[in-house]
């Protein structure tokens, strides 16, 4: 008999997990990767900065995963909204959730409801043409801009803040958020950390980007890089320190824009009335490795603050999930008390390690789901359920329908290889589809 699989979630866990599946099972095996999206590849599409096209590439082996013979791809579909958990068990021998983590933790400070400040990830969203964030949710009329974290993900952020348009316009960027890029108003940004800079997260590859900018002036204090001791760091860390401390002696040379990075500062509070104006601060240092406050305060003007201190999963309808961990609990990928469940990626280990990093945790799921899956626990299939409600799901052929009409509109506007749709309506345009939401059962 054959081994039927439901995927949750087509980024690069849902597909790793997929691929491992197909590669280890020694029997006959199908694989459905369900999507919420009209689109596969997750966090490679709507996540990775435009102009870091190297890493964007990783769609192409993603791609060939989904083309294997025996795995299906099946987009716009919602667990909890168009299927539950029962109706997957019900359909599948074993279902793997792989739905990562893309919702932002707060900072808890008083005036982070105001607004102004934003999750960094809804920035990211909208300039990666995410349908979930419409194409005029910023106007970036702010001139000065406050980007709290010193990860790989902030990092992204000031670079998109402080490029200019034209400078994106090679890029998938969305035709309408590019013309809000060129008509930023942004003047000063501040990327700030808690921690010094032997603390950050991001990597040197990343940080002397920042360095290279050609539309803005970047400075760090000395005071604040000088102090970091580099004795015993690894050789990544060490690179990022000499690369921070050379900054601090470097001359303005008058760009349009100006990139301030900070570190040993904590936000205390966002001020403001109406809308933010600006970011309280309080010196930070490290006591037993905790990072202590001194009761020294500065505040900065800010007409904007983006939170980016790190990401948390959220829990599915009717999975376990664990919320002091913030992951579905599990053993080696076996969900914790039930039966047939499984999960991969962040959702099963946090937000940790890079795209890459989930290629050998969906192995390991594979090994367990593989050692004690049985062929023959699904008792119906999920083609007949979703026809019986009136849906009909995101075929593969439907996105390489939506991937022909970006590459039509990139040759159209001049720009790159792609430019991306924005909004569902648009891409089921493309694939001669209605949204349900405008046409009853149709979709």
């Amino acid at each position: 008999m054959t081994l039927r699989v439901a995927i949750v979630g087509s980024g690069p866990a849902g597909i790793y997990t997929a691929e491992a599946l197909s590669k280890q099972s020694g029997e006959p095996i199908e694989i459905d990767v369900l999507e919420r999206l009209p689109t596969p590849y997750g966090l490679v599409r709507y996540g990775v900065a435009p102009d870091h096209t190297s890493i964007k590439s990783i769609a192409g082996y993603l791609r060939r995963v989904l083309e294997t013979p025996g795995i299906r791809f099946l987009g716009g579909l919602e667990l909890g909204a168009d299927v539950s958990a029962d109706d997957l068990l019900a359909c599948y021998d074993a279902v793997v959730y792989c739905t990562g983590a893309m919702v932002d933790r707060h900072l808890g400070v008083p005036g982070e409801d105001l607004p102004g400040s934003v999750a960094a990830t809804d920035f990211v969203n909208w300039y990666c043409g995410h349908p979930d964030v419409p194409s005029d949710a910023f106007t970036l009329d702010a001139e000065e801009i406050a980007v709290i974290g010193v990860g790989n993900v902030a990092v992204d952020v000031v670079r998109i803040l402080a490029k200019t348009a034209d400078e994106l316009r090679g890029t998938d960027v969305p035709e309408e958020v590019l013309d809000r890029l060129a008509a930023s108003r942004v003047r000063r940004i501040h990327m700030i950390g808690r921690r010094g800079p032997e603390h950050a997260k991001f990597t040197l590859k990343e940080l002397r980007e920042l360095g290279e900018l050609a539309n803005a002036d970047i400075r760090t204090l000395p005071h604040e890089v000088e102090a970091a001791d580099v004795e015993g760091l690894s050789r990544q860390i060490r690179g990022n320190v000499e690369v921070l401390r050379s900054w601090s002696t470097r001359i303005p040379a008058g760009r349009p824009r100006a990139l301030d990075v900070r570190f040993w500062l904590r936000p205390v509070e966002i001020l403001g009335t109406a809308r933010v104006e600006g970011l309280r601060l309080e010196r930070t240092r490290l006591v037993e490795g905790r990072v202590t406050g001194t009761g020294e305060f500065e505040t900065i003007p800010a007409d904007m603050v983006l939170r980016s201190v790190g990401y948390r999963s959220v829990a599915l309808p009717g999975v376990p999930f664990d919320a002091g961990t913030m992951t579905v609990p599990n053993v080696a990928g076996k969900v914790t008390g039930t039966d047939r469940q499984y999960v991969s990626g962040w959702l099963k280990r946090g937000p940790t390690g890079v795209i890459g990093t989930n290629k050998s945790d969906a192995a390991e799921t594979a090994r367990t789901l593989l050692a004690e899956a049985v062929p023959g626990a699904a008792i119906a299939k999920l083609d007949d359920l979703l026809s019986a409600r009136g849906i009909t799901p995101v075929t593969y052929d439907d996105w390489l329908a939506i991937e022909t009409a970006e590459t039509e509109l990139a040759r159209t506007l001049g720009r790159g290889e792609r430019v991306k749709l924005v909004g569902r309506p648009a891409m089921l345009a493309a694939c001669g589809r209605v949204p349900r939401d405008t046409a009853g059962a149709s979709s």
